[in-house]
């Protein structure tokens, strides 16, 4: 007997460029505009929801909340009663409630899902939300000689790219410039009127260094916001003929090691690939879905900083080990490229409300195969592919989407 399906009815996304705390608002405001604006664009009523699944790493640093499986019935009355978890995993925490919502699906318990991703960031100053965002990575034992934690966690993994196999400081400019460049398709994304130098270069004064090799612009940047998307099952579908999925989640995969980047690179040091977890995440996917590479339309990458996007790229096997520069060279990730990658501007150019990003990259999965992507679309899409990462890759969570048919 096949293994029953799971469908991606419909989803939302916030404006990414908000700062909520300047408006005055707060987690209460921002879920219920994702809960109502979610269920509306799946065309279902809260009454319909069987379970809930919310995302957030951070509410409790950043804005004293914690609890907030239980903010959706908060601020929707016909969600009262509704079962529902909260779920962290660093910036992987979208994608780990989707695995949870997915496997509740599957095993026939319920039949439609509310996943929620929400994070609210500006609510301190700048440098005190990077002593935050800290905290996803190993506590006390890494990063204590660092000003910004995650700038230098990156630029490690940069460094060892170059130990291993030389690395250009120039493809990673190229990458942040081609993701600022499809961020200003993206009527959502946080920096689609931002000014960006063009071309970006090694500028002190408009790029200036955050830590190493990375720049300000190789960065992804602090982002209030939430993203929503409803998941049915084959059963609820049958009995639902009238409703049209956006897409349908073929594969995943899902891969957690340990929480130090020394660990994970120690580990490596005789492997080809620099964390061979990561390339073990998507070939599950590709498994469960029962594709390859050559079958996959575009991704949907986790471009934190520029190295964790070159790291994607020979991961998951545009290129060989250590030559990603070849694929950023000849123009194979551009939106017309052999696969383009975060057509949606990504992190860097999107933004990235850490509990948020996972169930954002799923949604504009779905939406790229359902040929609804905007501006942002990659032509006769219809397997898309996504590839989250929490911390320093400890958790890394991959998905492959495809056509609804």
């Amino acid at each position: 007997m096949a293994a029953p399906q799971v469908w991606i009815l419909g989803g939302y996304q916030s404006d990414f460029s908000r700062n909520l705390d300047r408006e005055g608002l707060g987690f209460a405001d921002l879920t219920a505009e994702i809960v109502d604006a979610t269920l509306d664009s799946s065309g279902i009523d809260a009454a319909d929801v069987d379970v809930i699944h919310v995302a957030n790493a951070f509410g409790e640093l950043f804005a004293h909340q914690g609890h907030l499986g239980a903010m959706p019935a908060s601020v929707n009355d016909g969600l009262w009663g509704t079962p529902a978890l909260r779920h962290e995993a660093a910036c992987a925490s979208g994608s780990a409630a989707a695995l949870a919502a997915i496997a509740d699906l599957r095993s026939g318990a319920y039949r439609t899902a509310l996943v929620v991703g929400i994070e609210l960031e500006k609510t301190v100053p700048g440098d005190t939300a990077t002593t935050i965002l800290g905290a996803a990575a190993w506590t006390g034992q890494e990063g204590r000689d660092a000003t910004y934690m995650w700038p230098h966690m990156f630029d490690s993994v940069a460094a060892e790219y170059d130990m291993r196999y030389g690395l250009d400081d120039t493809h990673l400019r190229a990458i942040a410039a081609l993701n600022f460049a499809n961020a200003r398709r993206n009527p959502k994304a946080q920096t689609r009127d931002w000014a960006v130098p063009t071309p970006l270069t090694d500028d002190d004064i408009q790029n200036p260094v955050i830590e190493g090799r990375l720049r300000r612009f190789d960065c992804s940047q602090i982002t209030d916001g939430g993203a929503g998307v409803v998941l049915v099952s084959d059963d609820w579908l049958r009995d639902h003929p009238q409703a049209r999925p956006l897409g349908r989640i073929d594969g995943w995969g899902h891969r957690t090691v340990g929480l130090g980047l020394r660990q994970k690179l120690d580990r490596s040091r005789d492997d080809r690939y620099v964390l061979p977890h990561v390339r073990t995440a998507v070939l599950d996917a590709f498994g469960r879905a029962h594709v390859t590479l050559d079958d996959v339309d575009g991704f949907e990458v986790h471009d934190c900083f520029t190295p964790s996007e070159y790291l994607a790229i020979d991961h998951i096997g545009l290129t060989g080990p250590g030559e990603s520069w070849k694929a950023i060279e000849n123009g194979e990730i551009e939106l017309g490229g052999r696969l383009p990658i975060n057509p949606s501007g990504g992190l860097i150019g999107g933004g990235h409300p850490v509990g948020a990003s996972g169930v954002r990259m799923l949604l504009d999965a779905a939406r790229q195969v359902s040929d609804t992507a905007g501006d942002c679309q990659v032509e006769g899409a219809t397997t898309f592919g996504t590839l989250n990462f929490g911390g320093s890759t400890a958790t890394t969570v991959s998905f492959v989407v495809g056509r609804p048919k």
